[in-house]
């Protein structure tokens, strides 16, 4: 140990009072500046906050909050943007643990091994959740959303694909993948970046606007490394028939001895047909099909966890080649990884444990009922004026699929409290002005109908269905847990207000109108076009990509 000295402090205090007020603030920022509100620093009116380059002075930190604070609130209230499949609740003991657990980094696994733990029940939770079979090994991770998931499960396919390949001394140039036109852009990117040939089959009315299982034999050859399969398309809401299309793979393969796997993108929906009585229709989707190896969900949509947090699943540890699989050595401990980046947040995976303990099977599944139920009472509410028509068809009994049968499947009917009597589907309504309607109002625009709906914070998109439907322009609202029966009362309401107040207004288009930024960096910065620009865009809607809004 060291000798210290005893300090004087009064002689200390005596000395630096007695310095002029110019040497004692040298080497202090103007930061340091007294002021008796956020709003009373030279922001205040003399100076604008630094948007492009870091500042050279700093400001105190209350003010700065409050300038940031004020900025934000030119945003949509999350509750209200009803175009979102991402949850913008949980509840406050849920908050609670992941504010306490912000700063543990999952990259870190030997500092934070108790929430590694928490990791792995999650992978099992999921695994047994999605029908493991006995005597499988299943392997997953957690991700940034379904986006890394579903480029890490058709990375996999890839792989494998390649090694079977490469052991019969055959090709491996010219991979390619199926999916259907309706296939979010996180599908396509994988084929992109991954140099896949992606094989995107046309979607229609009489394939619910899904992937169309006629056309999936045609498609696939011995360069198919697998079929991406949709449970809950972003645009309607429907499920892709992954058995159906299990089945044309089962038959393909005993005639041709090609073994095609299927990933099934379960972004939204393998949270929810788990849960409901509709299940996914009746049908099997998950694990329980040996067609089915991987499957991804957004913990952030219906897991119910604010945004951050992905699952993908490989129903046996076979299925994820091994030279994809990293062995790290890092801060003394060794773990495996297989992921697209290294540092992550851990808080929401500790949210996600909380959610599944918390509900239980029972709690998620009485949400995801309610949640159902709440899409039907609008679908129903909306037909009911004859001024909208659904695409979406969960509000239809079992069976009853196309607008032709909407009399006798929505009109004068009861809604039963179980979704088992109902087509399955993602509680999503998307739905358009009916033939009747245009006919009688040619000059109203869908479009008007968005923008107005926005001027009461309500964000309700319309946008076209994917290639080949694409004259067809839809709007659609998630019902989200947080979208109570209160909420959805007034949305009903203020959607016949706003409607009603277009039939008697003057025909004006007011989509130029839409809500959307007019700030330097949007104009300046960003590479997208708005609405009244977008005949400039380098390809027609009809040849583009489709965000599928998500």
């Amino acid at each position: 140990m060291s000798l210290q000295n005893h300090v004087n402090v009064e002689s200390v205090i005596a000395n630096i009072t007695q310095k002029p007020v110019e040497a004692r603030l040298k080497g202090h920022s103007k930061s340091s500046t007294v002021h008796t509100t956020p709003y009373s620093t030279r922001y205040a009116s003399s100076q604008e906050i630094s948007k492009f380059k870091i500042p050279k002075h700093g400001a105190p930190a209350d003010t700065v909050h409050q300038l940031l604070k004020d900025e934000l609130d030119l945003d949509g209230r999350p509750n209200l943007n009803l175009a979102s499949f991402v949850g913008t609740y949980m509840e406050s003991h849920a908050e609670q643990l992941m504010i306490e657990n912000i700063s543990k980094n999952m990259s870190d696994s030997d500092e934070y091994p108790a929430m590694m733990d928490i990791h792995a029940r999650c992978v099992s939770i999921l695994a047994h959740l999605w029908g493991v079979q006995p005597g499988e090994k299943a392997v997953g991770t957690a991700t940034t959303g379904s986006s890394e998931a579903i480029h890490l499960g058709g990375l996999a396919m890839k792989r494998r694909w390649q090694e079977k390949r490469k052991a019969a001394g055959k090709d491996t140039s010219t991979p390619n993948i199926i999916m259907g036109a309706n296939a979010q852009v996180a599908l396509e990117k994988f084929a992109r970046y991954f140099e896949v040939e992606a094989r995107i089959l046309p979607v229609g009315e009489e394939s619910q606007f899904r992937l169309d299982p006629k056309l999936v034999k045609s498609a696939i050859d011995e360069h198919t490394i697998g079929c991406f399969i949709i449970l809950g398309s972003t645009y309607t809401g429907h499920y892709e028939p992954v058995e159906e299309i299990a089945n044309i793979l089962d038959e393909y393969e005993k005639e041709s001895g090609v073994d095609i796997p299927i990933h099934v993108d379960g972004a939204s929906g393998a949270f929810i047909a788990p849960f409901t009585d509709a299940g996914a229709g009746g049908t099997k989707w998950n694990f329980e099909l040996p067609r089915v190896k991987s499957i991804n969900v957004s913990g952030h949509k219906f897991g119910l966890v604010y945004a951050g947090v992905g699952w993908i699943i490989w129903r046996d540890e076979s299925y994820l080649p091994r030279h994809l699989i990293f062995e790290l050595h890092y801060l003394g401990g060794t773990e495996e990884s297989y992921t697209l980046n290294f540092s992550r947040p851990g808080g929401q995976i500790i949210a996600q444990y909380f959610n599944l303990i918390h509900l239980g099977f029972s709690g998620y599944r009485a949400i995801m009922e309610n949640c159902l139920k709440n899409a039907r009472l609008l679908s129903k509410a909306l037909e009911a004026t004859e001024w909208f028509t659904c695409v979406s068809n969960i509000h239809r009994k079992k069976g009853v699929l196309h607008h032709s049968e909407l009399k006798a499947a929505v009109t004068g009917q009861e809604d039963d409290e179980s979704s088992a009597k109902y087509n399955a589907g993602l509680p999503v309504v998307a739905f358009r002005f009916s033939d009747q309607f245009k006919k009688e109002y040619p000059e109203l625009k869908q479009g008007s109908l968005s923008t107005l709906l926005r001027s009461k914070e309500y964000i309700i998109p319309n946008y076209p269905l994917p290639p080949n439907t694409e004259q067809i322009e839809i709007l659609r609202v998630v019902v989200r847990e947080s979208i109570s029966l209160d909420l959805l009362d007034r949305l009903i309401s203020d959607i016949y207000k706003v409607t009603e107040m277009m039939m008697k207004s003057e025909p004006v288009d007011l989509r130029a109108w839409a809500v959307g930024s007019s700030s330097f960096e949007k104009q300046n910065q960003s590479r997208g076009l708005p609405y009244e620009r977008r005949g400039e865009a380098k390809t027609p809607a009809s040849e583009g990509v489709y965000r599928g809004v998500c």
